[in-house]
């Protein structure tokens, strides 16, 4: 399909920059058989039923962005400077993780970059060493840390700050409340770079709530990469190409969700990350497996969904590979109708912004 096939306008004003105040009171459009319904995130048991399993991402985000100098010696022996900025993406061994570095095009193999330091050689948080390893595209660099394992976990909190969305970023700067905020309830397993968005609107009231519905919850685990905020620049959705994620799906938790299903429970998904790894983990049979390891599973419209049946997710970028994931899952026309609706009526958008519970087209 096009890219430009899940374009729609959004004003900027309708990009929330800070989350509702208490979290369940958000918004939350109902879109099912074709139709809209305007409620509120505490209102989601209405729309659950005993026996319904509610999946949701236990990761945890780290301050993953980083800044810091690159460090290289010049033609004459002198040490060349240049502020940089360095976005965790992947962890790829103990002293190594992938990321997205600012200016890209002046980074080059070799390259030392000390982080948490001004080109001044003013220490702002700590210190924090590197060695550009390997360059890909977009931006994206291979850095070996002076520092492994959980002494390298314990350098990035000191050096770090939480890595909100550009599009929030753009308009104002981190603070001490982003913390919090950009945290879910869930969040146990240290790894992401983005919050698993859908999971900021839950409250322990509306979990209580839940339970005496008759929900059960469960845990999976998938950590949000960069590459989530990165856009579709191909034309085609066929020559876009997705950054990988790690995750894992325990065997208590497929073996319970199968179970639920077995008893003619739905599986309803709290967030896009929850979906694409319950659908990496589930086979052609719809039997959700044990899974451990990386993810790039990419859903455009035409994909045959195994394992989720509801999915509750914030409002996503134009022409995003998430607005292509909610279009495969609702429908595109209904996702088009669904959002246009969200604009008219003041919906907020985007990683703080309101929620939608969307009822598997077909379903």
């Amino acid at each position: 399909m096009k890219t430009a096939d899940f374009d729609f306008d959004l004003p900027e004003d309708r990009i929330a920059l800070r989350p509702a105040e208490p979290r369940d009171s958000a918004r939350l459009l109902v879109v099912r058989d074709g139709g809209l319904q305007d409620r509120v995130v505490r209102d989601l048991p209405d729309f659950l039923r005993p026996g319904d399993a509610l999946v949701f991402n236990d990761t945890r985000v780290i301050p993953a962005r980083l800044s810091g100098v690159r460090e290289r010696t010049g033609p004459e022996g002198e040490t060349l400077t240049l502020e940089v900025e360095a976005t965790l993406h992947h962890r790829d061994a103990p002293d190594v993780w992938s990321a997205f570095m600012k200016p890209g095009k002046r980074i080059k193999v070799g390259d030392r970059v000390r982080f948490g330091a001004e080109a001044d050689g003013a220490c702002l948080l700590g210190r924090l060493d590197a060695t550009v390893q390997a360059k890909g595209e977009d931006g994206l660099v291979t850095l070996r840390f002076d520092l492994s394992g959980p002494f390298l976990d314990e350098a990035i909190r000191d050096v770090g700050v939480m890595p909100l969305p550009p599009y929030i970023a753009a308009k104002r700067a981190e603070d001490d409340r982003d913390r919090t905020d950009y945290q879910t309830i869930f969040a146990h397993w240290d790894g992401s770079v983005a919050a698993p968005t859908a999971g900021l609107h839950f409250t322990p009231a509306l979990l209580e709530a839940l339970e005496a519905r008759g929900v059960s919850t469960h845990a999976v685990t998938l950590h949000v990469g960069a590459g989530t905020f990165l856009p579709v620049k191909a034309d085609d959705t066929a020559d876009h190409r997705m950054h990988s994620e790690w995750g894992e799906v325990s065997a208590e938790t497929a073996a319970a969700l199968n179970a639920v299903r077995a008893a003619g429970g739905r599986i309803v998904c709290v967030g896009t990350t929850s979906l694409r790894l319950l659908e990496s983990a589930a086979g052609e049979d719809g039997v959700v497996r044990p899974f451990h390891g990386d993810t790039a599973i990419f859903i455009t419209p035409g994909y045959r969904f195994r394992a989720a049946d509801v999915l509750m997710t914030n409002f996503h970028l134009p022409r995003s590979t998430l607005f292509m994931l909610v279009s495969a899952f609702a429908g595109l026309e209904t996702m088009k109708a669904a959002y246009a609706h969200a604009v008219a009526e003041g919906y907020r958008f985007y990683s703080y912004g309101d929620g939608s519970l969307l009822f598997r087209s077909g379903t």
